[in-house]
């Protein structure tokens, strides 16, 4: 396999910032997918979607925005000029354009940039050993004599307004770290920054060649390194080939740069630019608060993949559709016994097992996003859609026993179950069933001695029978009826019930299990607005299971 893996290592490589803490403020954040997201695009956005867009990051609380290569494109040429033109740009945000450091498109990005108030000027070349001998077939004087005069060309057409500049060292990755310090300090030195104007020196990983802490211990040389560093923003650009982007990033700002650019969820050129929502949620899960505002994923994916056209993986970081997602049985019991323990002991605290965040910070929901049921599941999470969904709280063997019944379904329609569905099966194998035995009406009265007597009519093969009742309680009392009169045998017989609703009309449920004369538990379940009712009626669903051992 032939990888180009040319990185070159700082003169002096130093990894002590590996020691470091985590910052403890945001960086900058600067989005590029109007620029580096859109030219990836298998169809570029069109003008109004890049207007939607761009509204899009400015709700998500982006204050440098690059919105294209004007000189390039003329619909990013456009685009630009529209922003400016119908005041779209706030007076706390900065737009940022692209240019290479070439006289004429430079001048045609100044041309585009007419009446605008603040903007930063990004100007590049390419500095790597590659470039340098394959393409541009240049000394390292000249390739630095072309940042030079690039840098002085911004300075002069700048004038009197206030922009800002910054400079790109392209396929910094396959430079001698050295050399491409040496072309940004010469840039620096043209632009003469100072602290009230600072100019931005971005260090991109064009091409990730190496491993992230490599890419962690440049950006410290470059960092240690560079003049007039108080009056100068450090930057990172990542790429993602080797799927390292968010690494590079996270090993950048512990070297010391001051700020990132990249896109929403990663799009990019080849695999793409540093995923900005998962940097940024990563630093929220280390208590730094990011700056940004993810606290709604969902439509902020569905304004994303309607006008780029792309996708967001179901796995990606936070914002996938099944990252929060638990269809093991395992899992979800876990999850389930989290969520109730920390609703009992600590709610302010998130510990919940399997989740390390708390799927709503991101606008998720637990009953749709959290627990899914399909034939890997177990009881925990056919528990938890019932009561979280739908109020129902299961004994703890009936909910087992239910679990198998929900994976035999999903197994054998090799499919997931929703929650309605799981609800519907719930009904039919337990609640209210009245085949072979259905009940009719019961009379019981207390007795002197405490207990029940009296009557309970059951209709079974077609007949009405009329029975006596006797018993502790009504439920024994009928119980005992229908035992003396079917030859029924069962003992153990367990009970629980709770409300559904609240209110005059609210209805309520009851559970009853028994064991049968082989000491197979069976369950049944009764539900109506009388709890009395309720509970004579699980009985009944209970022995009408056993009979039919369902």
């Amino acid at each position: 396999m032939k990888y180009s893996a040319q990185y070159v290592m700082p003169p002096t490589a130093d990894y002590s910032f590996l020691q470091k803490q985590f910052p403890t403020a945001a960086p900058v954040w600067c989005s590029v997918d109007l620029r580096d997201g859109n030219q990836s695009l298998i169809i570029p956005m069109s003008i109004d979607e890049k207007i939607e867009f761009y509204k899009m990051l400015l709700k998500v609380g982006f204050k440098e925005i690059e919105i294209g290569f004007p000189a390039a494109s003329e619909t990013e040429y456009q685009l630009l000029r529209r922003l400016i033109e119908e005041d779209l740009i706030p007076p706390d945000v900065t737009v940022q354009v692209l240019t290479q450091a070439r006289e004429h498109i430079i001048r045609r990005t100044f041309e585009a940039l007419d009446g605008c108030e603040r903007a930063i000027v990004h100007v590049y070349n390419s500095t790597s050993i590659a470039q340098r001998e394959q393409v541009f077939k240049k000394s390292k004087d000249e390739i630095k004599q072309i940042a030079i005069e690039g840098a002085q060309l911004l300075k002069e057409l700048t004038g009197d307004r206030p922009y800002r500049f910054e400079y790109s060292p392209e396929s910094f990755t396959g430079t001698e770290p050295d050399y491409a310090l040496e072309v940004c300090n010469a840039v620096l030195d043209v632009w003469q920054p100072t602290a009230d104007r600072k100019a931005i020196i971005n260090i991109p990983v064009t091409v990730e060649l190496s491993m992230p802490h490599v890419y962690g211990a440049q950006i410290d040389y470059i960092n240690k390194g560079l003049k007039y560093r108080d009056a100068v923003v450090l930057s990172l650009h990542p790429h993602n080939d080797r799927g390292c982007g968010v690494a590079d990033t996270e090993m950048g700002l512990l070297a010391g740069a001051d700020r990132v650019e990249g896109t929403l969820f990663g799009n990019g050129e080849r695999t793409g630019n540093v995923d900005i929502v998962t940097v940024a949620l990563n630093m929220k899960v280390l208590g730094v608060e990011p700056g940004l505002d993810f606290s709604n994923l969902p439509p902020l994916v569905e304004t994303y993949e309607r006008l780029t056209r792309m996708h967001v993986h179901e796995r990606q970081p936070y914002a996938g559709a099944l990252v929060f997602t638990a269809f093991s049985g395992s899992h979800q019991d876990a999850i389930a016994k989290g969520m109730r323990y920390r609703e009992d002991n600590n709610p302010e605290q998130w510990t919940v097992p399997y989740l390390p965040i708390d799927p709503k910070d991101v606008g998720r929901e637990y009953e749709s996003d959290v627990i899914r049921i399909n034939s890997q599941s177990g009881k925990g999470g056919v528990g938890y859609i019932l009561e979280h969904r739908f109020g129902i709280e299961l004994p703890k063997k009936m909910r087992e026993a239910f679990g198998y019944i929900v994976k035999g379904v999903s197994d054998r329609g090799h499919k997931e179950l929703l929650p309605e569905e799981i609800y519907k099966l719930f009904v039919d194998e337990y609640v209210n069933v009245e085949e072979p035995y259905k009940l009719s009406d019961f009379l019981l009265k207390k007795e002197p001695d405490g207990a029940r007597k009296g009557w309970v009519e059951i209709e079974h093969d077609g007949r009405l029978e009329h029975l006596e009742a006797r018993g502790n309680g009504r439920l024994d009392a009928i119980s005992n009826a229908l035992q003396n009169r079917f030859g029924l045998k069962y003992r153990d017989v367990t009970y629980s019930e709770h409300a559904l609703e609240t209110g005059q009309d609210a209805r309520a449920i009851a559970y009853i299990g028994l064991t049968d004369a082989n000491g197979k538990k069976h369950f049944g379940a009764g539900m109506d607005t009388d709890i009395i009712n309720a509970s004579v009626r699980a009985l009944i669903s209970a022995i009408n299971r056993m009979v039919s051992d369902r």
